[in-house]
């Protein structure tokens, strides 16, 4: 059999290329945003709704808990975006976690120091899907996110109840947290409700709402909200 030397060569880079990036796949990234965590996956715990991984950053070790997703034992994730939560009993896994953090931007993918991941901007429409086969009932004596779009000036300064899920969670941003909800009803192309809260909840769950509906709220700064749900609590 003839010796194929341009072949070999290939072969040999490709196997140098992978055995490096092997070897180099746990060093700190140095150009990382400020607020981004470099993270080893430890042990993984998965769920119907979320996976469970613990990390190890630096000389510690924490939960995290993200939508259901295939993690690597090993593998090297970043985020940069969670709240975290004391106490919090998982009723699946009959195990209550000291604290664990919900992470909304888990990724295998570095997160740069300006890249559009490592800055939240709320001053836009948030870019969220609509969350399909949703039918979550109202809460009682609640209005649906639809009825609420429908005719948001009949409902303005008036206190309501809505059930939904959580499809997004921003911790304490303007000294409160955001938070978006999703029941699968609509009004036009208005599915998804913003609303302000003291309260942490985790993405995924069903929770009921009861806060102050307010119209064309201009929080400055370029956070303006036709419609939005103030100064919530969980029923």
């Amino acid at each position: 059999m003839k010796f194929n030397i341009k072949k070999y060569a290939f072969l040999l880079s490709v196997i140098i290329l992978i055995t490096s990036c092997n070897l180099n796949s746990g060093k700190k990234i140095k150009n990382l945003s400020p607020n981004a965590h470099q993270i080893v996956a430890e042990e993984i715990i998965q769920t119907s709704k979320y996976t469970y991984v613990l990390v190890s950053e630096d000389d510690r070790g924490y939960w995290i808990a993200i939508s259901k997703a295939d993690v690597i034992e090993e593998g090297t994730y970043f985020w940069s975006v969670g709240s975290e939560m004391n106490n919090f009993t998982s009723n699946e896994l009959g195990r209550t976690f000291p604290s664990i953090f919900f992470v909304q931007d888990f990724t295998d993918q570095p997160i740069l120091e300006g890249s559009e991941s490592s800055t939240l901007t709320m001053g836009t429409k948030p870019q969220l899907r609509e969350q399909e086969g949703l039918d979550i009932p109202r809460a009682e004596g609640g209005i649906t996110i639809a009825e609420l779009f429908a005719d948001p000036a009949s409902f303005q300064g008036k206190t309501v109840k809505i059930n939904g899920m959580v499809v997004k969670f921003l911790p304490e941003i303007m000294d409160r947290n955001w938070v978006h909800l999703q029941d699968g009803t609509k009004d036009g192309e208005n599915f998804d409700l913003t609303i302000t809260t003291k309260a942490i909840v985790p993405v995924g769950e069903v929770v009921t709402f009861e806060g102050v509906v307010s119209v064309d709220k201009d929080f400055g700064a370029g956070y303006f909200y036709h419609l939005i749900l103030e100064d919530a609590v969980v029923k």
